[in-house]
């Protein structure tokens, strides 16, 4: 994947490994809150835009908030193809209508004509402002649990409460290190022993969780929690693409006792079922790569009982 270097867009692959081989993540550099008391970023209806890519995990999380939290009539949205080009993330031949882009380095550009980084998704974008209000997904789901439930239609159902916020906390860092990017970690080593620790932090971060699973429904008890969707969005895409494209092959996540089940589970919750695309899914993954062909399978049933009432 490339980068806009100086609002120019360059496609030399850019370094994302250490030293050691490891795969490192850049960070986002937009972080702005969109809450009802900022006043440069308001709550207001019809003012903020989705881009997002349907396969992308971290895209997805946007993608699932707004469906689960009923956003749709106040957040529009803008999906890329499937697979990467040599652009980066690109929009169909017609382009986007919000900004008429035909890749997501345009959005940067329009954002801010001397860019200079990669152009991930997701991009909550500002109508009002015509600017990039945030690119981190992590955020941008904490603006959606809570900041529009006061709007009619919303689903107030907070994903992020106080009684188990250090929870969740302890839960997602503990989880994005070696499962949310460790998948990443794993496909992305550039050597043998920086690929062995994050395979083997991988799983024995699974292996831990099928056994919470085990006595509990879900990661904080009883009820849904971030910790619980932000997890979700890379068991859905394990078997499909990272068992095999990116040698996560210990055992897959339909191998496991209660992770399936509990996969299930979540995909069977109202609004989750829309937001799952598993051929944009594939597309990312191996419609992106040479030699560019698509797998048939694997044959997953999200929709089997997974008797966990």
């Amino acid at each position: 994947m490339g980068m806009l270097v100086d609002g120019r867009w360059q496609s030399e692959e850019v370094r994302r490994t250490n030293a050691s081989g490891e795969f490192v993540r850049t960070e986002s550099p937009y972080r702005n809150i969109v809450s009802q008391s900022n006043v440069q970023f308001p709550v207001e209806k019809d003012r903020y835009h989705l881009f997002v890519n349907a396969g992308c995990p971290w895209a997805y999380r946007t993608i699932l908030y707004r469906s689960i939290k009923h956003l749709a009539p106040y957040i529009s949205v803008s999906y890329t193809l499937p697979a990467m080009g040599n652009e980066g993330w690109t929009f169909s031949d017609q382009g986007e209508p919000l900004l008429a882009a035909k890749h997501i380095h345009n959005v940067y550009s329009a954002a801010d004509n001397n860019f200079t980084g990669r152009c991930t998704v997701p991009v909550l974008w500002d109508k009002s402002a015509d600017t990039i209000v945030n690119n981190e997904s992590a955020d941008i789901i904490r603006i959606f649990d809570s900041e529009f439930d006061h709007l009619d239609g919303v689903v107030p159902t907070r994903y992020y409460p106080v009684k188990h916020a250090a929870e969740i906390n302890r839960l997602n860092e503990r989880i994005y290190r070696t499962v949310n990017n460790g998948v990443y970690r794993c496909g992305f080593a550039q050597s043998q022993e920086a690929y062995d620790q994050a395979f083997e932090l991988l799983f024995a971060t699974l292996d831990e969780l099928d056994e919470t699973l085990g006595r509990q429904r879900y990661l904080c008890g009883d009820e849904i929690t971030e910790a619980d969707w932000r997890l979700f969005a890379t068991l859905v895409r394990f078997d499909v693409a990272y068992y095999s494209q990116f040698r996560c092959n210990k055992r897959r996540i339909s191998d496991y006792q209660y992770l399936w089940p509990y996969t299930r589970d979540l995909y069977q919750q109202p609004d989750v079922a829309e937001t799952v695309d598993v051929e944009a899914i594939k597309g990312i993954y191996f419609g992106g790569r040479p030699p560019h062909i698509i797998p048939k399978g694997p044959e997953l049933d999200f929709t089997a009982a997974h008797h966990r009432d």
